[in-house]
């Protein structure tokens, strides 16, 4: 005989009793046919069934084997395990969704950044996925950096040597990447992200100087172990006053022939700012590479998203493959990894979120940023932006007849997310579609969290509305954002898609046509070295190897592509 299930015999009792309570009730009712009787009969007929099954699991517990029981059940922790006491399929793969496909590590406190792992529900999926050495990496770097960030014996040694001076006497166990906070928020992401990669590359702890806010941003990434430099390193006080002519400046030292084969500093500076000389470029030689690794601390100030350029030095570029198969992936991954908005952020951005974009049935970005001078909005980038926004199809034509309006039943929405120092766009936006009909039928509704009219980089409010809007459009299905801006480039970074740029208006004018396609979702680095270091002299980099190429936005530029982009220019 089979064995049966004891759901199947706890329903097949209750069918018995039903039917004997049916039966006795309807007697009943013949005899007692008063309204108000059968008012009482009839709810009592239909709660007997479930107080009677509440009785009868208190009476008689329900296990199970079955393995469909158990893979049914939504588990909140990897380490709750299935009635059958091993960890479900299912649940394997919330825990690596909520991961990112083991792109986090798990064990963090959660309530202590509810960003880390709650943000997952927020967005779709990646279709791209962490290959699984750079997961082996990041696991291994991050016993690193447990090893020797602030204040263990490891970092406690290798700090006597700025100390004691300017000649490194013996070899040290831990080597770091010291990066000073600098510029505009989406400028300092994308140079720590590729701070963070040069540390990767060349097993080298990275540590954060916590500026004025990177602490009130971001959370701490990495397990166990701060990232942010102690408030009591040495040479803190001299960060701000660095630059190309300093001291210990690695390119001035090369021009002036103070670096030598047998030179060994305690620390040097290297300026990696926009405005920095051909010597300091040297940074991106192989050879040079060589000799930096003696040196254990390297001191890093940029503006510049110079990963690309990594790609373009040949002893790294074996293990670059490896960790980073799809090569336009670079910051969708170290973004994601290292960048989780404070609790305080995180709730600037969720009840946004929730409050207009959570009910729509698309969400739009738009990022609107303006470089030349005056007061805005200024016309032709409004013109631009509709036209970029009715051609890709984003936004839905305008009917200039009342007529056209269609019933509210079934109708789509989509909501605008509007990110600029201008209110004026958003306001020019909204007009349109509140004082006019869509063609389609559509329900278009436009959000601006703030318009704060002009950079703020060194107040703490600002960065914190700059972080969460960022964070918001990354959330969105679609983005349109603004050429050169790095705020566009974390946006779409962060989200995983490309963009729709706008090209940077010329003259005044808006251009044609209004925006394109990226390429790639990579950030673009803007100011690149054109050199080639063996040959000693000047080649374009944007030209040798299929998966560097210029910029959309920037001609001169480069950035990384994917295999389908080689093509392209």
């Amino acid at each position: 005989m089979l064995k049966q299930s004891p759901t199947i015999c706890i329903f097949f009792f209750l069918h018995q009793q039903t039917i004997h309570w049916f039966t006795c009730t309807c007697n009943y009712i013949n005899k007692q046919a008063t309204l108000t009787n059968m008012k009482f009969l009839a709810a009592s007929l239909l709660a007997f069934p479930l107080v009677f099954t509440v009785w009868f699991i208190f009476r008689h517990p329900i296990t199970t084997d079955r393995a469909e029981f158990a893979q049914a059940r939504v588990f909140p922790s990897a380490n709750i395990q299935s009635v059958s006491g091993d960890i479900s399929s299912q649940e394997i793969g919330m825990t690596q969704h909520k991961l990112l496909g083991g792109l986090l590590a798990p064990g963090f406190d959660e309530k202590s950044c509810l960003s880390r792992y709650h943000s997952v529900s927020y967005r779709k999926m990646s279709r791209y996925m962490p290959s699984s050495h750079l997961l082996s990496k990041l696991r291994s770097y991050e016993d690193l950096h447990r090893q020797c960030g602030p204040h263990t014996k490891s970092y406690n040694e290798t700090l006597k040597q700025i100390k004691a001076g300017n000649t490194v006497a013996s070899s040290t166990e831990c080597n770091y990447i010291v990066w000073i906070s600098f510029s505009g928020l989406g400028n300092r992401m994308l140079t720590l992200a590729s701070a963070f990669l040069y540390a990767l590359l060349t097993n080298r702890v990275l540590l954060v100087d916590r500026g004025k806010d990177m602490a009130d941003l971001f959370c701490e990434p990495f397990p166990d172990m701060s990232w942010l430099l102690p408030l009591d390193f040495p040479i803190t006080n001299q960060f701000e006053s660095f630059n190309q002519n300093s001291p210990s400046c690695y390119g001035k030292m090369l021009k002036n022939n103070i670096i030598t084969k047998e030179s060994k500093p305690s620390f040097l500076y290297l300026h990696l700012v926009h405005d920095y000389q051909d010597h300091d470029k040297m940074f991106f030689c192989d050879q040079d590479q060589t000799f930096l690794k003696r040196v254990p601390w390297l001191i890093m100030k940029t503006n510049n998203y110079f990963v690309p350029s990594l790609f373009l030095i040949l002893s790294f570029e074996k293990e670059l493959s490896k960790l980073f198969p799809e090569k336009e992936t670079v910051f969708h991954h170290l973004g994601r990894y290292l960048f989780h908005p404070t609790n305080q952020v995180w709730g600037l951005i969720i009840r946004y979120y929730q409050a207009y974009l959570a009910k729509a049935d698309e969400r739009i970005g738009i990022q609107v940023r303006v470089f030349d001078t005056g007061k805005g909005p200024f016309p032709y980038v409004m013109d631009q932006i509709v036209a970029c926004a009715l051609n890709s199809k984003l936004l839905p034509k305008l009917s200039m007849k009342e007529s056209g309006i269609t019933p509210l039943r079934n109708q789509r929405s989509k909501a605008i997310l509007v990110t600029s120092l201008d209110s004026g766009y958003y306001e020019n936006l909204s007009n349109m579609y509140w004082e006019h009909p869509t063609v389609t039928g559509e329900v278009i509704s436009f959000f601006q969290p703030s318009h704060e009219e002009y950079q703020q980089t060194e107040k703490k409010n600002h960065n914190r509305k700059a972080w969460a809007e960022m964070f918001l459009l990354s959330l969105t299905d679609v983005l349109v954002t603004s050429s050169w801006s790095t705020f566009g480039y974390v946006a779409q970074g962060l989200a995983g898609s490309k963009a729709w740029i706008l090209y940077k208006p010329e003259n005044r004018s808006a251009p044609n046509p209004p925006c394109r396609i990226a390429m790639s979702m990579e950030p673009c680095f803007h100011a690149p070295p054109f050199y080639d270091c063996k040959a000693k002299k000047g080649i374009d980099t944007g030209l040798v190897v299929p998966h560097v190429r210029h910029c959309e936005d920037m001609s001169w530029g480069l950035k990384l592509v994917g295999a389908d982009n080689h093509l392209q220019q």
